[in-house]
């Protein structure tokens, strides 16, 4: 039972937070809407079929099943359809000029940004829980270009791409989403700074790159599942992953993500065991219960250390926009990343990813909100109709032409849009869904968030909690 309340807490928790950012959103709409004297027939939280609605003075106020997104209809405004429904009375207004209509589209992504900045003060203030994870190196090969370049066990990479960086998965993020395989990096060894060429390498099976560097700390087998692959493979109790299929491990969101790529292919793994490193061949195979490949460990759990006081909120702006931007990027040079709009997250994997950082710590939940907020604030600026971006695009092309576009033209091109952006959204849904037992075993892991450190503190190894399913 106490189970179940902690569950319902945290879905009340995500169903909030989500359900606020759509309302500032579509808040700054209104409120400019009114405040620029434009009729307002519709405020929306959600899209589809209503679970209850109220009329008042005029303005239609609802609750609407599907949680991906909602909307203010605005008769004078360019609309779809098939996003927003049918408009109201019908009856003729006079055109809203385009600055009121520009000033009305930027008013949401606006109070998006504002109610991030706000939460982002917060974390300041109480702090921020930080995975355990530093950018310390392994064990490295004498004979590999790395160790003939002078790397050690032990260094630490302090820089990457002319960036500082603390953690092994802001580097991964890096490496993912860049279009080059030579990366500059500094390391550091006792308080001495040389900066490095570094190379990546794809893996044929994955289709991602890494860096050919071993990280110093890896993910520990909390227990074997008897008959799975992994336990025909010899692995054990203790074992620290070392790689998968060449690829160095650095976390166990990181293996459970090669493990699902890999499913049905032999794949090479090596891990540490007692200070021998011992490689197995194991073939992931598709669980039904869970719906993913698996081969069958339960991770020990995930260790976090609260950085008190937390990012100022301009890093925190800063980090977002950058890694929304660089993702964007990644998937228009899919070609050289290897990222496809697949690994994008619709409104299932977002409500999926808040509930894992809801349930690790409500503090990682609000850093979570600060991302979707400033994510949704720069998407929606795109220039594109039904967005609004394309609000502002039209508004511009109106205020050159000095008249209003065909209307026609209007309705065709933004229901068209609508109808992609549909269709887009139930694609990466698909992707969600297939996704999604890898959310749930990260939502039941153990973690532990302890010890208050200050920024710029070196974080240190910690021993792992509870054990928590794996792949």
């Amino acid at each position: 039972m106490e189970k179940l309340f902690s569950y319902f807490l945290v879905a009340l928790g995500v169903i909030l937070m989500f359900g606020a950012s759509i309302f500032v959103h579509e808040l700054g709409h209104y409120w400019m809407a009114r405040r620029r004297g434009m009729k307002v027939e519709a405020f929306a939280i959600g899209l589809g079929p209503k679970i209850f609605g109220r009329v008042r003075d005029g303005v239609e106020w609802s609750v609407r099943w599907i949680p991906a997104g909602g909307f203010v209809r605005l008769p004078q405004m360019i609309t779809s359809e098939a996003l927003e429904g049918g408009s109201g009375d019908g009856k003729a207004l006079p055109p809203a000029p385009p600055a009121s209509k520009i000033l009305v589209a930027v008013a949401g992504p606006l109070m998006n940004l504002v109610f991030a900045f706000l939460v982002a003060t917060v974390i300041y203030f109480v702090g921020l829980p930080v995975l355990v994870n530093p950018s310390v190196i392994g064990k490295v090969d004498p004979e590999s270009p790395e160790g003939k370049m002078g790397i050690r066990e032990g260094d630490r990479i302090v820089e990457f791409e002319g960036r500082p960086v603390k953690t092994w998965q802001q580097i991964n993020e890096r490496v993912v989403l860049a279009r080059t395989n030579v990366f500059t990096a500094v390391i550091e060894r006792d308080g001495e700074r040389k900066t490095y060429q570094l190379s990546a390498k794809t893996n044929p099976n994955i289709g991602l790159k890494w860096l050919n560097l071993d990280p110093f700390d890896h993910p520990i087998v909390g227990a074997v599942e008897t008959g799975r692959p992994a336990d025909l493979a010899g692995l054990k109790p203790g074992d620290r992953f070392l790689y998968f299929d060449d690829v160095p491990v650095i976390s166990q969101e990181h293996l459970r993500d090669l493990v699902a790529r890999s499913e049905g292919k032999e794949s090479v793994v090596v891990v540490d065991r007692n200070g021998q490193q011992i490689s197995a061949r194991v073939t992931p195979i598709y669980d039904p219960e869970v719906k993913r490949g698996r081969i069958g460990i339960v991770f020990a759990g995930g260790v976090y250390e609260v950085m008190r006081p937390g990012p100022t909120p301009w890093m925190q702006f800063y980090t977002v926009v950058d890694r929304t931007v660089s993702t964007i990027a990644a998937v228009i040079h899919s070609r050289e990343t290897g990222v496809k709009a697949r690994d994008f997250s619709g409104p299932l994997g977002i409500l999926a990813s808040m509930a894992v950082e809801a349930k690790t710590d409500y503090r990682r939940a609000l850093n979570f909100l600060v991302l979707l907020n400033v994510s949704l604030a720069i998407l929606n600026l795109l220039p594109i109709p039904v967005l609004d971006g394309g609000h502002i695009l039209m508004a511009i092309l109106e205020q050159l032409r000095g008249k209003p576009l065909s209307l026609r033209f209007v309705e065709y091109t933004t229901t068209a849009f609508a109808l992609l952006l549909i269709s887009f959204m139930l694609y990466v849904t698909f992707f969600d869904m297939r996704r999604l037992p890898l959310f749930w075993a990260l939502f039941q892991r153990g973690s532990q968030v302890e010890t208050v450190i200050q920024p710029g503190a070196a974080v240190t190894n910690m021993p792992p909690s509870a054990p928590a399913p794996a792949p």
